[in-house]
């Protein structure tokens, strides 16, 4: 669209190369020049078509709105004044900000003869992008467009991946990461989510296996200001030594055998977001000490660099090791649980909360009802005695598991006891079980005991005899006094 013809001739302050064999720009991007002079329309217009895929001019600034409408643009030159005598720029200014606020991603570049230091100051607090003087180079405008184009793309991608990150976390969290647990204990914990969760405090969740600590993690990323950035999930038990570093802080390409590209490490994956270090009371001590380091400086440098990096990513982690272990310094590092436990949550395991599990039993029966057969289900009075009575070792996702078995095997569309396939704990009732309430602990504790003498109280060999890791089988020890 080319701009009207009611101007009147002026000075002409750009002219046009007579050749430009030198300037060698890809023909991509789209461009609106703004100005009310139209010598300068005409000499921006003849420039910047031979650099860039189309470029639209305009006189009128009122149909700046009009324009953005109908086409898709890169980059906006804007001229700072607007009529006979004014060079205060504030037309440029108000302009500016109207474009910013219909597409707040336009990288906008001001232009104007009248332009001092001040000037371009105020023109970046408001949001231009760059700045360029009448009369321009034409080697320095293109050039200054060429970035302008590059730096929108960029701030689109950084959009579309912030939205495909939303999309993927409501997809990997059915029920929108809403936490199920009406019981007192848990109001408790969701009280301390609430409070700490606007802040960018380190928070430490501590709980057994399955009792749902990382979706306490997602909570509270939830209701950051750091929300529609990424939530990066790392399991630092299962990061080998050697890796540590590379998978953590990233390496450079040939930094070690089979370091054939730059690699970003979770880090830096996660910037501007949340990364969840899961399991970390596994972590041996000097990989203890490299993690403490990143987090005092907030700088990572990756394997193979000799130039640090700022991150800034929130830092959440849950351990399922019990806390007098996570406070013996030869396991765990004093400085490191002060830099990590700013704000500490404990999840109650799901024995004591029983007032949750059959809210929580009855989610997972409509989720695993519509999945199989799509056939609504419901429990029999029998079976939710069941459920509560049931002391739930393995926790929420034990009682998930059950849920889901349940439905796969019901003969009905009413769960009944054998459905849930419980041991025989599950079928008495809750007055019973309270009665003998150490029958369990009893049979834990002599197993253990058992375990412990078979291999000579190696602790490695009893664990993985017990099916535990080395940090649950302590606990259990500290537990039952061992």
């Amino acid at each position: 669209m080319n701009s009207a013809r009611d101007c009147t001739n002026a000075d002409t302050r750009c002219t046009i190369p007579d050749s430009f064999q030198d300037i060698h720009v890809a023909k991509n991007g789209n461009i609106l020049l703004v100005d009310d002079d139209e010598d300068i329309l005409t000499a921006g217009r003849l420039l910047l078509r031979r650099n860039f895929a189309d470029v639209i001019t305009c006189r009128r600034p009122a149909r700046i709105p009009e324009l953005l409408g109908q086409h898709d643009f890169d980059v906006v030159l804007l001229d700072m004044n607007f009529g006979p005598g004014e060079s205060s720029g504030e037309q440029g200014f108000r302009w500016l900000e109207n474009i910013l606020e219909i597409e707040p991603t336009m990288v906008v570049i001001m232009i104007t003869a009248h332009g001092g230091v001040d000037t371009v100051v105020e023109a970046m607090k408001r949001g231009a992008t760059d700045f360029v003087a009448k009369p321009w180079q034409n080697e320095k405008i293109v050039a200054t467009v060429s970035a302008g184009v590059e730096l929108h793309r960029s701030r689109i991608e950084a959009e579309l991946l912030r939205t495909t990150n939303r999309a993927l976390l409501e997809a990997a969290s059915p029920g929108g990461n809403t936490i199920i647990g009406p019981s007192v204990q848990m109001q408790q914990v969701l009280s301390i989510v609430e409070r700490a969760a606007p802040t960018d405090a380190n928070v430490l969740i501590l709980g057994e296996n399955g009792t749902g600590k990382e979706l306490i993690a997602r909570q509270l990323h939830k209701q950051s200001a750091r929300s529609s950035e990424v939530f990066l999930t790392v399991d630092m038990g299962s990061i080998t030594e050697t890796l540590f570093e590379s998978e953590l802080f990233g390496h450079r390409k040939g930094a070690f055998t089979g370091a054939d590209d730059d690699r970003t490490g979770r880090f830096q994956a996660a910037g501007g977001g949340t990364i969840f270090l899961d399991e970390i009371g596994n972590l041996a001590l000097h990989m203890q000490a490299k993690l403490l380091r990143v987090l005092e400086e907030r700088m990572v440098t990756p394997v193979g660099s000799d130039k640090a990096q700022s991150i800034d990513v929130r830092v959440i982690a849950a351990t399922n090791v019990a806390p007098v272990m996570l406070r013996d310094k030869d396991h765990f590092r004093p400085d490191l649980l002060f830099r990590l436990n700013t704000v500490e949550i404990t999840v109650p395991p799901l024995r004591d909360r029983r007032d949750d599990i059959l809210p929580i039993a009855l989610h997972y029966l409509s989720i695993y009802s519509r999945k199989y057969g799509d056939v609504p289900r419901s429990f029999s009075t029998a079976a939710e005695a069941a459920l509560v009575g049931y002391p739930w070792p393995g926790n929420v996702r034990a009682l998930r598991h059950a849920i889901e078995r349940a439905v796969i095997l019901a003969k009905s569309d009413v769960v009944e006891p054998d459905d849930l396939q419980l041991t025989h704990g599950a079928a008495v009732s809750t007055a019973e079980r309270e009665s003998t309430p150490l029958n369990l602990d009893l049979v834990e504790k002599e197993t253990i005991a058992a375990a412990l003498r078979k291999h000579g109280f190696n602790i490695s060999h009893a664990a993985r005899e017990l099916g535990l890791t080395r940090a649950s089988l302590y606990r259990r020890m500290e537990k039952h006094d061992l």
